[in-house]
């Protein structure tokens, strides 16, 4: 079958959902008010609250929620073939992802612009909000220690011994940073308008990409230029630094920079795509892959971002709620954002199958559960499958290559910056609960976050980097996050008399889906299929005892908060009065 039809169905769908979908939930069920005063201008302080221009804003939602997820889940999900990863890529973003993201920013921006955590504890209880705080503590610091671990290997020589890494993306990621400050300090403190900042900012960044191309280690030797482990300590120390910056100095600029730079990657793939026409060389279905755990719920868990995540509602509860100008711009920054990191989800789904050579191609790099579970593995499978689609157009191949490792390595670092500031916010709120003032302070709670970051960063099982073991947990706790989110709005709207439907039915879908999945993982963790494999010794790997004791305690505390919900719920479907907190903003 030809990949460009499955593009264009998709992209349909995407435009029919974000016509009337999002239209009837913002209109019907959560009835947005253009004249509402929103938390951005009620707590303006310029530093975390700040009203952000809707494209600006979206810029910086669409780069903090993005990252490398929705690349690297449908690139493992293909092995089950190409029709359940764009199924569900599709329509569990539209009817799931986007309903979580625009939902999550909501009920956060009638919340003072709190975290979902804190909404928690306004529409179930106390209890709610520490359960929620752990998950959220626990699932933002594992996946940023993966991405921190997949950036410095990205930015090595190598990704893995025999495959060369992408250095070319360091000169660029580094002028990136000093653009945004530079674009952040004109357009606030010097009231230069957003046009001029961003054609100069571009064009300088495009220029960038080339002379990383020329320059890819800026002239050092090989072996001057830095190891994984001091890439790691230098990612660490920039996002402590972005997150305790005011969000107008590097996060927004930034993040609206990265945006336009993606979706220069996304025509460019895309046209490739529709040019070239190519022919799917994966599959439609393939049932029983060799090691691979079952496809549902699997598939669900493993593509996360790109369809459903909850890391996202931390995003939209995090910092997204503190900027949006008014309530009618949720529509267009939170369920926009979302079709679009679906829609790089869906590039990855397809460059993944249909941006291989030949099917004996892709059937080498997918000929077991085992030879895709390597992250840069997954990363170097989208870059090439991308870069395949876009030499349609003409381009060249070093080029292109040098571009889309550049979209890769960009959003996984915004992401980084966005997810410790997020990781903050929690604390801090964490902090409040407790009656712990210390940690209050911006600086001693982003330290924190770091140090947390850099725990999983640097964990290892029998001597390995344990980044595969983290990423199967953060499937799990990312999904798990989506559901209670879910859960919580769910209520919110039963206690204002609203139709609950909309999202009640992804709840339900999404928790049974996910519980079921961690019990799974529970009894797989010391099979073949996860860690029982061999080394090149012939010696089978230990068990992973601590990832069985965190997914057991996750599982636990994912099963006490939806008791916790399930009894509000009930007291409120037994309530005939109209139950409301004073957490809440009517």
């Amino acid at each position: 079958m030809n990949a460009a039809i499955a593009a264009v169905a998709g992209i349909a769908l995407y435009i029919l959902a974000y016509r009337f979908y999002a239209r009837h939930l913002s209109r019907r069920v959560f009835q947005l008010d253009p004249d509402r005063k929103t938390p951005a201008h009620t707590l303006r302080d310029d530093v975390d609250y700040i009203p952000t221009k809707p494209a600006v804003l979206f810029g910086h939602h669409y780069a903090s929620i993005t990252g490398l997820a929705p690349m690297l889940g449908p690139a493992v999900a293909v092995i089950w073939g190409w029709v359940p990863a764009l199924l569900w890529v599709v329509l569990g973003a539209v009817l799931v992802g986007c309903v979580h993201d625009f939902s999550a920013l909501v009920v956060s921006v009638r919340a003072r612009g709190m975290s979902i955590g804190k909404v928690a504890e306004g529409v179930i209880g106390k209890r709610a909000c520490s359960l929620f705080h752990l998950i959220i503590f626990f699932g933002v610091s594992l996946a940023m220690g993966v991405f921190v671990f997949v950036i410095a290997r990205l930015f090595s020589l190598e990704l893995a011994p025999g495959r060369p890494g992408y250095p070319q993306a360091v000169l660029p990621s580094g002028v990136l940073m000093i653009l945004a400050f530079i674009a952040g300090i004109l357009m606030h403190r010097k009231g230069v308008s957003l046009l001029p900042v961003t054609l100069v900012g571009f064009t300088l960044l495009l220029v960038a990409i080339w002379a990383g191309k020329e320059l890819p280690t800026i002239g050092l030797p090989g072996e001057l230029w830095p190891g994984p482990t001091r890439w790691t300590l230098y990612l660490l120390g920039y996002a402590f630094v972005a997150s305790v910056l005011p969000v107008w100095a590097l996060l927004q600029s930034r993040d609206f920079l990265n945006s336009l730079l993606l979706y220069l990657g996304l025509l460019l793939a895309y046209g490739g795509l529709f040019v070239g026409q190519p022919e799917f060389v994966a599959p439609p279905l393939e049932t029983s892959p060799e090691g691979a755990p079952p496809l549902l719920p699997f598939v669900f868990i493993v593509i996360a971002c790109g369809a459903a995540s909850g890391f996202h509602g931390l995003v939209s509860s995090g910092t997204t709620a503190k900027q949006l100008d008014r309530e009618t711009h949720a529509v267009p920054v939170a369920y926009g954002g979302m079709i679009g990191e679906s829609l790089l989800a869906l590039l990855a789904t397809l460059a993944c199958t249909a941006g291989f050579a030949s099917e004996e191609v892709w059937h080498g790099t997918y000929r077991s559960w085992a030879s895709v579970q390597g992250l840069t593995v997954k990363i170097d499978a989208f870059i090439r499958g991308t870069t395949s689609f876009a030499q349609h157009l003409g381009l060249p191949e070093d080029i292109t290559a040098s571009l889309i490792a550049m979209v890769v390595v960009s959003f996984a670092l915004t992401t980084l910056d966005s997810a410790t500031r997020l990781l903050r916010f929690n604390i801090e709120e964490i902090g409040t609960t407790f009656r712990l003032p210390g940690l209050g302070n911006r600086y001693l709670s982003s330290g924190l976050a770091c140090g947390a970051i850099a725990f999983f960063a640097f964990y290892e099982i029998g001597g390995r980097p344990a980044a595969l073991a983290l990423w199967a947990l953060f499937g799990t706790t990312n999904q798990l996050l989506a559901g209670l989110t879910l859960f919580t709005v769910t209520v919110y709207l039963l206690q204002r008399k609203k139709n609950p439907w909309f999202t009640a039915l992804p709840m339900v879908f999404m928790l049974v889906s996910t519980l079921t999945a961690m019990v799974t993982n529970l009894g797989t963790f010391s099979h073949d299929w996860t860690f029982a494999e061999k080394n090149v010794a012939g010696v089978i790997m230990p068990v992973p005892w601590p990832l069985l004791i965190v997914g057991g305690l996750l599982l636990v505390l994912g099963l006490w908060l939806v008791v916790e919900s399930l009894l509000t719920l009930r007291r409120v479907l037994r309530s005939d009065r109209r139950e409301t907190s004073p957490l809440i903003f009517e």
